[in-house]
């Protein structure tokens, strides 16, 4: 691993352009994009106000930022950086914005999901979609960017939309047999539509593209039903994790229960444990006590745990606040669908990985501080994950391993983004970003 110097960065703005050529940060009102094998400086942009949400198109040659206090959201091109666009909702301000598949399209979001618009790049045409439901998964494209779903609700009842991309057609509407929708998903392949319920009522549907209904899905009722839902990227396996601590795989033949995956604070099995070992730093001459806290944390490595039954560190939920800290809340599945990795808040410091053909766990991976975020190499079975520490932390079916970052010691990595070809690793701070480079030769 090769780090590089600390660059500023705002409000963890920081994206690799889908081609992966371009790195895109921005460090209050300007944007700043980079290549990403030199870390040079490709264009500055100078955006109106303080950016709150930046994103590539899908193309790589156009990058949107939304400002949403000034309810404006400007492009700006690669290849001409001399085009300048500028979109405003008026009175009715912009909560969200994003890339429609073919890159000339940009959907705005009016506060208050009034209405969503439609703004064409290419013959500035406006077109309105009314009645969207509030919510952060209640629009979803289909991979190869032929149709739209959008979550409705009009008079107390939730509806489901199917627009057609190329002419934003209205293809399909339907009514969902859900009490308050909390979340849509395109199956990969696009031929299926997950749907589920909010989490007073565990449901789970699955659509066609025509709207009709091709299976509902109950593990139980009278309790919190379900926190997170997950498609394997061959569209063979749906992950559904929920309250009760369990993650149910359904398959995509039947839409049946295949099996459930538990998350017991004592392990039995053949499951490897890897337990981060911190070393502890030595006094400095007169301190009474070490200093506490992830930016005094010592270097650490992993030791696995033959003892069973393994103890998996469990924080007791408080049932009487709202959104108890329990129940799976994360579910990913590997780019090549062989591993699914999961994590039950409940467990904070605990990452636990199964192996779908076997249908076994594999491993868990019990950490001295909680995990912050998760996410896959794009290109391999490899996992990187941070805690709020100094430290990068991988997984893959070879082993674990941990490294720290050579950088200044405020530097505490809180997410980290993968290149698209798994070259790299994003690490982000509070205010400084870090590119983690990785050798793909001696990775191999």
């Amino acid at each position: 691993m090769n780090f590089s110097d600390l660059f500023q960065q705002t409000g963890g703005l920081c994206l690799f352009s889908p081609n992966g050529k371009y790195l895109a940060n921005c460090v209050q009102y300007r944007l700043i994009v980079r290549d990403v094998r030199t870390l040079q400086i490709l264009h500055l942009y100078t955006c109106v106000d303080a950016v709150q949400h930046i994103q590539w198109s899908p193309d790589s040659q156009f990058i949107l930022c939304g400002m949403y206090k000034r309810g404006i959201t400007q492009v700006w091109s690669i290849e001409q950086p001399e085009w300048t666009c500028k979109i405003s909702e008026g009175s009715a301000g912009l909560e969200s914005v994003c890339w429609s598949p073919d890159s000339r399209h940009v959907l705005t979001f009016a506060s208050f999901q009034l209405r969503i618009t439609v703004w064409s790049l290419i013959n500035k045409s406006v077109s309105y979609i009314k009645y969207p439901k509030q919510g952060k998964k209640m629009l979803d494209f289909t991979r190869d960017g032929s149709y739209m779903a959008l979550a409705e609700r009009r008079d107390c009842r939730d509806f489901i939309s199917i627009f057609s991309c190329k002419q934003w057609q209205l293809m399909k509407h339907f009514e969902t047999d859900t009490k308050d929708l909390a979340g849509l998903e395109w199956a990969p392949n696009g031929h299926a539509l997950a749907v589920w319920d909010s989490i007073l009522e565990y449901k789970l549907l699955l659509y066609s593209l025509d709207g009709r209904c091709l299976s509902t899905y109950s593990a139980y009722e009278w309790a919190l039903g379900i926190k997170s839902v997950c498609w394997a990227p061959s569209s063979q396996f749906i992950a559904v994790g929920s309250f009760d601590e369990k993650v149910r795989l359904l398959n995509h033949l039947t839409w049946k229960l295949i099996t459930d995956f538990p998350h017991p604070p004592l392990l039995e099995g053949k499951a490897v444990v890897y337990k981060e070992i911190e070393k502890k730093l030595p006094r400095l001459q007169g301190e009474v006590e070490r200093p506490v806290g992830a930016m005094f944390a010592g270097p650490s490595h992993y030791e696995v745990v033959p003892d069973r039954p393994a103890q998996v560190p469990v924080i007791k939920a408080d049932p009487e606040k709202a959104n108890p800290r329990i129940g799976v809340s994360l579910a990913a599945f590997s780019p090549d669908s062989k591993y699914l990795v999961t994590k039950n808040d409940n467990m904070p410091c605990a990452l636990w990985i199964w192996d779908i053909r076997q249908l076994t766990q594999v491993a868990i991976l019990t950490q001295a501080a909680p995990v912050r975020h998760v996410e896959w190499d794009p290109c391999q079975p490899r996992l990187a994950f941070c805690t709020g520490t100094n430290k990068i932390y991988m997984w893959s079916p070879a082993g674990a391993l941990s490294a720290d970052v050579p950088a200044e010691a405020s530097f505490l990595v809180q997410s980290v983004k993968w290149h698209p070809e798994g070259a790299a690793v994003l690490l982000l701070g509070k205010e400084n970003m870090c590119m983690c480079f990785i050798d793909r030769d001696k990775n191999r």
